[in-house]
């Protein structure tokens, strides 16, 4: 999901506000969760353990092309403070017929209800190879951006939908609730029980939404889209543990784009602890 005191509150404090269209959105109050172990990720929904690598595949359309899609995402062994809170750093890259897209750091905490957020992402963009900058960084606690809800501890059909981060100086204010929960569903990987679906919007693009389905255990297994141009569709491939020497790698990686950072977004990342390789538990 940056110091300056985080306004967030655990998702059973949070407040009711109108949205888009009507809808009840569920406001972060001014009030800090615990965040005691904040790197211990084990949401049942949405688990980051270090060293985990996730591959989704499919299509999305690019402009009048209908190009094959790939996504990468590794949780490595390193965290960063931001605003106060120790998050784990996600390595996230996003291919297009082959070729890099976008690649970011993305930083995740979990409060003591169990409940997981945003706390930032730093996004490159590559044209051809080549980086073109990172104009969507947001940090919560910087020019107002404010952590929001990645996953909550335990969903519920019904429940109101929640901010999923706010960052209002690249009009970032995602939100989400729980569509439906507890239907089966079966990808190429395998068949799942019990899956939760919930359903994205931007307020920016009222019409436009995009489809989670999470699996107990396993995290994100499928994304579609609904009323989007780019009909971004993506299912799991698989999921797998790195060794040692492939996790050194990532990590190497990983500081090598968080060292970047401060060159490309001095003004906003620049601002931010280096991030570091993970404390043992109780040092968070």
């Amino acid at each position: 999901m940056g110091p300056g005191h985080l306004a967030i509150a655990a998702a059973a404090a949070l407040a009711l506000t109108p949205a888009a269209g009507g809808a009840r959105v569920a406001q972060p109050a001014a009030q800090r969760p615990g965040f005691t172990h904040p790197t211990r990720i084990d949401n049942r929904w949405l688990p980051l353990a270090p060293g985990t690598r996730y591959t989704l595949v499919g299509h999305a359309n690019r402009g009048d092309e209908r190009l094959r899609h790939r996504e990468v995402l590794v949780v490595t062994d390193l965290t960063k403070v931001i605003d106060g809170v120790r998050t784990v750093v996600i390595w996230d890259r996003d291919f297009a017929a082959g070729r890099l897209r976008e690649g970011e750091l993305a930083f995740n905490a979990q409060d003591d209800r169990g409940n997981v957020w945003n706390f930032g992402e730093y996004p490159e963009v590559f044209e051809r190879g080549r980086l073109t900058g990172a104009p969507d960084t947001w940090i919560v606690g910087l020019a107002g951006a404010r952590a929001g809800i990645a996953m909550r501890a335990h969903p519920r059909a019904g429940t109101p939908a929640y901010r999923q981060g706010l960052a209002p100086a690249i009009d970032f204010a995602d939100e989400a609730r729980v569509y439906r929960l507890g239907q089966p569903l079966c990808i190429p990987l395998r068949c799942f029980a019990g899956v939760l679906e919930t359903d994205e919007w931007t307020p920016a693009e009222p019409g436009a939404h995009q489809r989670k389905f999470y699996a107990r255990g396993v995290g994100t297994i499928r994304v579609g889209a609904v009323g989007d141009r780019e009909d971004e569709i993506l299912v799991l491939d698989r999921v797998e543990q790195l060794g040692a020497r492939d996790r050194a790698a990532v990590r190497r990686a990983a500081l090598r784009i968080d060292d970047r950072a401060y060159r490309v977004s001095r003004d906003l990342y620049g601002k931010t602890p280096r991030a570091e390789a993970t404390p043992r538990a109780g040092e968070e």
